[in-house]
């Protein structure tokens, strides 16, 4: 896996958009990956379904059929199973979903909003989801569009009806990841350029998978954000609209914007 250590934002910027000329539009600069941008260097991408411990697969279950159960949206006939799913972790449910973004910059968000862990190092990860596709079952590639690197949620019906045939699936050519590209729920949604993956089993690792295929240089890499670069990119981040008011639309992300923006830099408990 290559992981870069940029030691100065302009270091930084060549680390976010190293990428080949895209391929769905002949000589247009267009990344092919996905960015996730976590607060420490973590060493696995653990989904939140994980983080509160197992049987997962039993746990999945319980957790979306009470969340259809008692959601105020239970009234109206929502059949997909996938768009309950995205709607779920867009609201903090434990899911076998991750967030991403298309954005490198969103992701840098991500990675350096939280002034508590000022002091420690954060990352990005960067996923080719393009290349992710060559890995997808023959009859999953099918249900996509010639050029198309990522399921819609009516695809993804179309494909696998539900958590059980993706488990199905799963068992029959072993652990692969998809990525999903939620309909646009709400603003947050759409300011934050957002898209998930999705194991095809409820215990599956990403990072585990994706260290299978580590001599794809091309798949997978890392881009390490030193802690003691953090505050000029928050401060440059700020200055160029990149903060809680405009990806959390709405009176939440103003206030901690506001919090954030105004708070000392020496304080950090």
């Amino acid at each position: 896996m290559k992981i870069d250590r940029p030691k100065s934002w302009t270091e930084l910027q060549k680390c976010l958009f190293d990428y080949e000329i895209g391929l769905t539009a002949h000589g247009r600069f267009r990344s092919p990956f996905a960015y996730r941008g976590l607060s420490q260097n973590y060493p696995d991408l653990k989904t939140s379904l994980m983080r509160i411990g197992g049987p997962y697969k039993r746990l999945e279950q319980a957790i979306l059929r009470n969340f259809q159960k008692y959601s105020d949206l239970q009234k109206i006939n929502w059949d997909s199973e996938w768009l309950w799913l995205a709607l779920a972790q867009h609201h903090g449910l434990p899911t076998r979903l991750l967030d991403w973004t298309y954005s490198p910059y969103v992701a840098l968000h991500f990675a350096t909003e939280n002034t508590l862990k000022a002091n420690q190092d954060g990352v990005i990860w960067c996923i080719n989801y393009q290349k992710v596709r060559d890995f997808l079952p023959e009859e999953l590639r099918k249900v996509m569009h010639d050029q198309g690197f990522k399921f819609t949620i009516d695809q993804l019906d179309k494909g696998i009806s539900s958590l059980k045939l993706l488990d199905e699936l799963d068992k029959k050519y072993g652990t692969f990841v998809i990525f999903l590209e939620p309909p646009s729920l709400d603003s947050r949604i759409i300011n934050q350029y957002a898209l998930f993956s999705l194991m095809s089993s409820s215990s599956g690792l990403l990072d585990v998978w994706l260290d299978k295929y580590n001599d794809h240089d091309d798949l997978f890499r890392k881009i390490i954000i030193p802690a003691d670069l953090k505050w000029e990119i928050r401060d440059n981040l700020d200055q160029a609209n990149i903060n809680e008011r405009m990806l959390f639309p709405g009176l939440d992300g103003l206030c901690s914007w506001l919090k954030r923006y105004y708070s000392a830099k020496d304080i950090i408990d």
